[in-house]
C-alpha cells in the first residue's frame, strides 16, 4: 500500500504544470507515493494536458475555483481514499530532486506526534539561496507577524548549510507541506474562508495548540519559482495577507492576549499603510484598510475555540521581528537572540 498523496492544485497553470511536473513523477518513488492533481475548474486545457502528456497522473476535478485553502480541502476529501497515511500539498510550481520524500516520511513515522514536516526550500531562480515562502521552516513573532528560518521580512540568506539540522517549527510552507491524513481531517483541512494566504500558518497552530509538533527536514529539498498564483506585489495578496492574518490570530489566541496583539498591530499596520502612500502604492495601502473593514465583519463567523490562556510557546519569537529587522539590522535567522 502506498503511504503518500502527493497532491498539486491547478488553476490555469497548464504551463507550470508541463514544466514542473516532470520532476515531481520521475523523483516520487511510485512504491511510496501516488500523484494527484486537484484541478480548480481551469478553463486553459489543463485537464486534456494532463490526460495526454501524463496518463499516470490522477485528476481531480473540481467545478469551480475555491481558491487554495478550499481547494486542497475539498479536493482532497473528493479523492478516492486508496488508504494513505499522508498528504504531500505541492505547488505546481515546484521542482522537487531525488529522493526528496523518503527523509520527509522517515521523520514523519518516528514520532506520531509529529503532525506536519516540510522539506528545505530554496528559489527556484537562484538555487544557492532560500525561496522566500517557506525556506528553512516558519515560524511568527509575539504581534503575529511571521518568518523563516533563511528569511526575515524581505531578505533571504543563502544556503551555507547553517540550517541543515531537524527542528520543531512554528508553521511549515504550503509549498510543499507534508500532513498526517487523519489529523487533516479531524482538523477539518485548511480554514476554506481563508481563500489563499496564511491558511497553512492557521492550521499549523491549531495543531500546535492540540500538542502536536511541527518539524523541518532539510535532508530533502525542493526548489519554488513563487508568486506564480499573485506576483509579491498584487493588492489582491496585500489584502489577503493582512485579513487572513488577523483572522489567524483571531482565532488562535485567548481574548485577553488577543486585544493586546491586535491593538499593536493596528499601529504597525497603520506605519504600514504610511510607507505604501509614501512610495505610491496607493491601491496596496487601500487594500490594508478594505483588510480591516472585511476582518471586522468576518471576525463573527467564529466561534471561541482558543483556551482562556495560551500555554508558552517555545516556537513563537517573543520579541518584534519588524523592530529587530528595521531598527536592530538583524538580517539572519541565527541572529535572533529568543531570550
Amino acid at each position: 500500500m502506498k503511504k503518500i498523496v502527493v497532491a498539486i492544485l491547478n488553476w490555469n497553470g497548464r504551463e507550470l504544470l508541463r514544466t514542473y511536473l516532470p520532476s515531481v513523477v520521475k523523483y516520487s518513488n511510485p512504491d511510496i507515493a501516488r500523484i494527484v492533481v486537484i484541478d480548480n475548474a481551469s478553463g486553459d486545457g489543463s485537464r486534456e494536458m494532463l490526460t495526454n502528456e501524463f496518463p499516470d497522473v490522477e485528476i481531480v476535478a473540481l467545478d469551480k475555483n475555491l481558491g487554495y485553502a478550499a481547494g486542497y480541502t475539498v479536493g482532497l476529501q473528493a479523492m478516492p481514499d486508496k488508504g494513505e497515511e499522508y498528504y504531500l500539498m505541492l505547488n505546481s510550481d515546484v521542482e522537487v530532486t531525488e529522493g526528496w520524500l523518503e527523509p520527509l516520511l522517515s521523520l514523519m513515522e518516528e514520532d506520531k506526534r509529529i503532525a506536519v514536516v516540510q522539506p528545505k526550500v530554496k528559489a527556484l531562480t537562484a538555487k544557492s539561496v532560500f525561496e522566500y515562502a517557506g525556506a528553512c521552516g516558519g515560524f511568527i513573532d509575539k504581534w503575529g507577524f511571521p518568518f523563516c528560518r533563511g528569511r526575515i521580512l524581505d531578505t533571504v540568506e543563502t544556503d551555507t548549510g547553517q540550517y541543515d539540522d531537524v527542528c520543531d517549527i512554528f508553521w511549515a510552507s504550503g509549498a510543499a507541506f507534508l500532513v498526517r491524513k487523519e489529523l487533516f481531517r479531524s482538523y477539518g483541512g485548511f480554514d476554506c474562508s481563508f481563500f489563499a494566504h496564511m491558511e497553512e500558518i492557521d492550521l499549523c497552530w491549531r495543531f500546535r495548540r492540540g500538542g502536536y509538533t511541527l518539524k523541518v527536514q532539510p535532508k530533502s529539498t525542493v526548489y519554488h519559482l513563487g508568486g506564480a498564483s499573485l506576483p509579491k506585489d498584487n493588492p489582491r495578496k496585500v489584502y489577503l495577507n493582512y485579513l487572513n492574518n488577523l483572522l489567524m490570530i483571531y482565532k488562535n489566541l485567548p481574548s485577553g492576549e488577543r486585544r493586546k496583539v491586535l491593538h499593536v498591530r493596528m499601529f504597525f499596520d497603520a506605519a504600514a499603510f504610511l510607507v505604501f502612500m509614501l512610495k505610491g502604492r496607493f491601491a496596496s495601502a487601500n487594500q490594508i484598510v478594505r483588510a480591516y473593514n472585511a476582518y471586522r465583519l468576518r471576525k463573527k463567523e467564529y466561534v471561541e475555540t482558543a483556551p482562556e490562556h495560551s500555554a508558552v510557546d517555545n516556537s513563537i519569537y517573543p520579541k518584534s521581528i519588524v523592530f529587530a529587522y528595521f531598527f536592530k539590522r538583524l538580517r539572519k535567522f541565527s541572529d535572533l537572540r529568543w531570550k
